[in-house]
């Protein structure tokens, strides 16, 4: 992890003290557009889609962040017993820990690609995790579905289209949906992590399909509509700010310029791991 502090992501914090503080210091919760709100943590992001039919909850942050996101559920009018699927991300504690807890307060069910339905019953990620060295358990869910990539999920009105984006972790996947506000609607995306970051010892160069799939989830998020894009760590000052002055919409192209500053942060690994082998 150390080289990958280095590098300047924009959905990376620069000190893994400052990053854990991050996660679990709370922030208000904001509309993001439409029927869209953010409900997460200012490090670790967590979003909620609603609709009179009830609920979509995307990703329950650390374990200990489940009630606080409950609470900013409830301060924005809503009710947790209404959200009726939580989809999750992928699989570290940080994304997963608290979707058990908030599970249990709105009897949701989970889903999640095949590998992360499996994991998030187990309470642990797969071995084949860059950073499994360094993972923690987190709590095990119940109910549970699997979503294949590019099928769409529903609650009422409400389409949720999963697109399956590993690399970070095998079985990661963001989701895109559609949000509409004053007769004008916008293409959302919770983007999954994309950070190249492994336990120490682990090299990419000599896990290829590992590298390989983050080139199949460069591919899918830049092909995608972006008008709106939050990152599970986002720089969630900036996007307060953005939700604050009414500029969340951007020019399309937030989800490109998530990929190549994860490409140019592979690359840089990759070239780091052959300049250490030599």
């Amino acid at each position: 992890m150390t080289l990958l502090r280095r590098i300047a992501f924009p959905f990376a914090l620069t000190a893994i003290t400052a990053a854990h503080a991050a996660m679990e210091t709370p922030v208000a919760p904001f509309q993001l557009y439409g029927n869209s709100y953010y409900v997460g943590m200012e490090g670790v992001a967590s979003v909620l889609i609603t609709s009179p039919e009830g609920h979509i909850l995307i990703d329950g942050d650390l374990e200990e962040s489940a009630a606080r996101i409950a609470d900013h559920i409830r301060a924005l009018g809503f009710k947790v017993e209404d959200i009726r699927l939580i989809l999750n991300s992928h699989v570290h504690g940080d994304h997963a820990g608290g979707i058990a807890e908030l599970q249990r307060l709105s009897g949701a069910i989970v889903v999640a690609s095949p590998a992360s339905v499996q994991a998030l019953r187990q309470g642990m990620a797969g071995e084949d995790d860059p950073q499994f060295k360094d993972l923690s358990p987190f709590p095990q869910i119940g109910a549970a579905q699997a979503v294949a990539d590019g099928e769409t999920v529903r609650v009422g009105p409400l389409a949720v289209t999963a697109v399956y984006t590993p690399g970070h972790t095998s079985s990661g996947v963001s989701w895109t949906w559609t949000a509409c506000q004053q007769g004008r609607c916008a293409s959302m995306v919770f983007a999954d992590s994309l950070n190249p970051l492994a336990s120490e010892g682990y090299r990419f160069s000599a896990h290829n399909s590992i590298v390989q799939n983050y080139g199949a989830s460069y591919t899918a998020l830049s092909r995608l509509s972006c008008d709106v894009m939050v990152a599970s760590h986002p720089d969630a000052a900036a996007l307060r700010e953005q939700a604050a002055r009414g500029t969340l919409i951007g020019d399309g192209g937030a989800c490109k310029r998530y990929v190549a500053a994860s490409r140019d942060g592979l690359k840089a690994r990759l070239i780091s791991e052959r300049n250490a082998a030599q």
